[in-house]
């Protein structure tokens, strides 16, 4: 297993993979946020291009070494030690820090204040991100614009009805990957939006219906490998533009992470009796000033704002000494 032993190399090596180790543990929390998705914590922490170009990298060169059993080749074509860090971090937090804050968000004060952690977090990081834009013209500021529209177009959106026909299987399946790639936006949400959330995410993997899942499935395949190929390359070729669309995305995801909201509920029945409620939409409302828990929440956005800071910060002077 030498092919592993750059992940111990050195001090700074092995400094610069805790740091990944843990940005895996932020994306794997997230993930548990209404709203919040690992894709915006990867953009917000810097590594959101090398891990698009990392997931891009399995093609039919990573498969020639694997056949040839050129482990060594293989892992440096596919950015391993990266990934193993990221992936890695994201799992401890799934069955750690995630179930965690599932307890947290199951108290509607509680849920209250972590989302007003992460608000004033994402809040601070739009601009963390935006001020990465190299030249903020008319294509990056129309870009930015965009994205935030749409963000808050999804947020908005009315939920269609079901459909099992096999194109829009495979569709719901490309459109779901693509929205967990990109910062901002939720795969299950996008599910609920397009009407099969419950044909696909309940009944269909509660009683494991190939028929549909196997669409679904190639899908969310073509639609992972396609489109991290695509962001891959506007990042190069289009990057300020690329950039401010995502920074706009980020913006827009706000709406669904305010704190002071009530969610639309909708419940489904699994095979066995199981009840599932799963959020179909919000109605948003202000702040009441005289209750003491919202003025703890005012605080919790300025926290989330300090810690985003604080991991620029970090971020920037460890870049500096490695």
């Amino acid at each position: 297993m030498y092919y592993f032993l750059p992940i111990f190399s050195s001090f700074a090596a092995m400094k610069s993979n805790v740091i990944l180790f843990l940005k895996g543990l932020a994306m794997g929390a997230a993930n548990v946020i209404p709203g919040v998705s690992g894709g915006t914590i990867a953009l917000i922490t810097g590594i959101y291009e090398e891990l698009i170009d990392s997931v891009k990298s399995f093609d039919l060169t990573a498969i020639q070494k694997l056949l040839k059993f050129d482990l060594k080749g293989f892992w440096a074509h596919i950015n391993g030690t990266f990934l193993l860090m990221i992936f890695g971090g994201i799992a401890v937090s799934i069955v750690s820090l995630a179930k965690i804050l599932e307890i947290l968000l199951e108290d509607p004060t509680y849920e209250k204040w972590v989302m007003a952690f992460f608000f004033g977090l994402i809040l601070l990081s739009v601009y963390f991100v935006g001020k990465t834009v190299q030249n903020w013209n008319t294509a990056s500021i129309s870009a930015f614009v965009i994205g935030t529209g749409l963000a808050v177009f999804l947020a908005l959106m009315v939920p269609s009805n079901p459909n099992d026909s096999l194109i829009y299987l495979m569709i719901c399946g490309v459109i779901a990957m693509c929205s967990m790639i990109l910062p901002g936006l939720s795969g299950s949400f996008v599910l609920i939006i397009l009407g099969n959330y419950e044909l696909i995410m309940v009944k269909a993997v509660s009683n494991f219906d190939l028929e549909i899942l196997i669409p679904v499935a190639i899908g969310a395949g073509l639609g992972l490998l396609a489109f991290s190929r695509l962001l891959s390359w506007v990042f190069k070729n289009y990057k300020d533009v690329t950039i401010s669309t995502l920074t706009g995305f980020v913006l827009g995801s706000l709406l669904v992470i305010w704190p002071w909201k009530q969610a639309k509920m909708e419940t489904f029945t699994k095979e066995g009796g199981e009840i599932k409620e799963v959020i179909t939409g919000y109605s948003w409302h202000l702040p009441d000033l005289a209750m003491g828990e919202t003025w703890v929440a005012f605080l919790l956005i300025v926290v989330g704002g300090i810690a985003i800071w604080a991991m620029e910060r970090w971020a920037a002077s460890t870049n500096e000494s490695v």
